[in-house]
C-alpha cells in the first residue's frame, strides 16, 4: 500500500520523500532552494514510466502548473541529472530521455534510430567481458554504459 499526505500543499507520494531529501541537500550545497516548481517536475519525473522525454513531462507538468514553463523543466532536470536521481541517454538526431537513476537496477539500452524506442536489458557475459576488459588495460571500473543503436522490429515491419 502507497501512503500519500499533504506537504507544503504539495500532493506527495511517501516513497519520494527520499529522492526529495537528496535533491534538498544537493540545492542547499550549491546555494539554490527546492521550489515548488521543482519539487512539481521532480515528482512527475518519479511519477513517470519508463524514459521520459522533457515534452512529455512538460505536458503531464502543464496539467498540475501551468505557470512552469519548459526552460524551467530542462534546468531542472539537469539538476537531477547533476544529483545523482536520474540518467541523460542522448537518443538519434540528439534528443534526449531521461530515465531514474536512484533505486534502480543496472541495465543498458537498445535504442531504435528510427522511432526513438528504447529497450532496457542486462545480459552477464557483458557485464563478464567490461571487467575483463578493464583489468586487461589497468582499469578500475565505476560505471559504464551501453547504448546499442539499431531499429527496433517494429520500425523493420
Amino acid at each position: 500500500m502507497v501512503l500519500n499526505f499533504k506537504r507544503e500543499s504539495q500532493h506527495i507520494n511517501i516513497s519520494m520523500l527520499e529522492e526529495i531529501e537528496i535533491l534538498k541537500g544537493f540545492l542547499r550545497e550549491s546555494k539554490l532552494r527546492l521550489t515548488p516548481q521543482r519539487q512539481t517536475i521532480l515528482e512527475v519525473f518519479l511519477e513517470y514510466d519508463g524514459h521520459a522525454e522533457v515534452e512529455d513531462l512538460f505536458l503531464i507538468i502543464q496539467e498540475r502548473d501551468p505557470t512552469i514553463g519548459i526552460a524551467t523543466v530542462y534546468r531542472t532536470m539537469n539538476l537531477l541529472v547533476e544529483c545523482g536521481l536520474a540518467r541523460e541517454n542522448v537518443l538519434s538526431q540528439g534528443q534526449k530521455s531521461f530515465e531514474k537513476l536512484y533505486h534502480q537496477s543496472h541495465h543498458d539500452h537498445l535504442i531504435c534510430t528510427q522511432c526513438n524506442k528504447i529497450v532496457e536489458f542486462e545480459h552477464p557475459l557483458i557485464e563478464k567481458y567490461q571487467l575483463e576488459v578493464c583489468r586487461a588495460h589497468g582499469f578500475t571500473l565505476r560505471q559504464h554504459k551501453m547504448e546499442i543503436y539499431g531499429i527496433c522490429i517494429d520500425c523493420q515491419k
